[in-house]
């Protein structure tokens, strides 16, 4: 796509912010995405018909991408219903992909540190799993980076992420012509699509604006959810492709999550 087309696209999703019945508003903090760059096939046997990843040029192969993005959720409440607000630490794992000629993403589970987990997973059916989360992170004001970035997740969805900020603007990523398109791609999907636990295809919109992360790198990392899949291994969690952080960024979630026509699946992810 060439740089006008996704920053119209980009302008486009900014400008529709979803205002319904249930539409959650919250702030991420310590908000980190950490993106790897895997052979499409791993990624396409997790999809269903229509899915596709992706695909970057790294060298003289195509790689398709995935991410691991951790955060804070600070004061997530109904917009409806802003007294009552929750705090706690969240794990997306998701994967870039087009789907009906959009680019979207689709998400193999979250961890959510709350015991709040149970209403989506049994309201929704989502594939967000229980997790204990421990955020360790230091940011130096007058730097504007990270000193300390950490994050240990136990349960099934189990991470150990040790991260470095350099403070510097992210600039382009491999793979990538323009950085609107790479905003497309990797920052702003804002379609989500993924396998309910009941095994249906679910979606939900989310809403954020343009984000404005510094560089950073993995000094450790391990991922139990993506070894289960066979998606990403110990050592190949240690060479991530890109690693982008951003201090906070106001986030709005349209819900509930609704069912597409979809044809019948192609693989089956227990999702916990």
């Amino acid at each position: 796509m060439d740089s006008l087309a996704a920053e119209a696209i980009l302008q486009q999703r900014c400008a529709s912010r979803p205002r319904g019945l249930y539409t959650v508003a919250t702030t991420l903090q310590h908000f980190a995405i950490i993106t790897y760059a895997i052979p499409p096939e791993r990624l396409q046997r997790h999809l269903p018909p229509g899915f596709t990843p992706h695909l970057v040029r790294l060298g003289d192969e195509d790689r398709a991408l995935i991410s691991v993005v951790p955060f804070l959720d600070r004061d997530f409440r109904f917009i409806r219903l802003p007294f009552a607000r929750w705090s706690f630490a969240q794990t997306n794992y998701r994967a870039y992909v087009r789907y009906r000629g959009e680019e979207c993403a689709w998400f193999f589970g979250t961890a959510l540190a709350t015991p709040l987990v149970r209403i989506p997973r049994q309201l929704w059916q989502l594939p967000w799993l229980p997790a204990k989360t421990r955020f360790d992170a230091r940011f130096n004001r007058e730097a504007e980076r990270y000193e300390r970035y950490r994050v240990e997740t136990s349960g099934s969805a189990a991470a150990e992420i040790v991260l470095e900020d350099s403070g510097e603007q992210s600039g382009l990523q491999p793979g990538f012509d323009c950085p609107a398109n790479q905003d497309l791609v990797i920052c702003h999907p804002t379609r989500g699509y993924f396998y309910r636990r009941d095994c249906r295809l679910g979606t939900y919109r989310i809403w954020h604006d343009r984000l404005k992360p510094t560089r950073g790198k993995v000094v450790h990392a391990r991922y139990k959810l993506l070894e289960d899949l066979g998606m990403l291994s110990a050592s190949e969690a240690q060479e991530p492709h890109s690693v982008l952080i951003q201090r906070q960024v106001d986030f709005l979630i349209d819900l509930p999550p609704r069912c597409p026509p979809v044809s019948d699946r192609s693989a089956s992810v227990d999702a916990g």
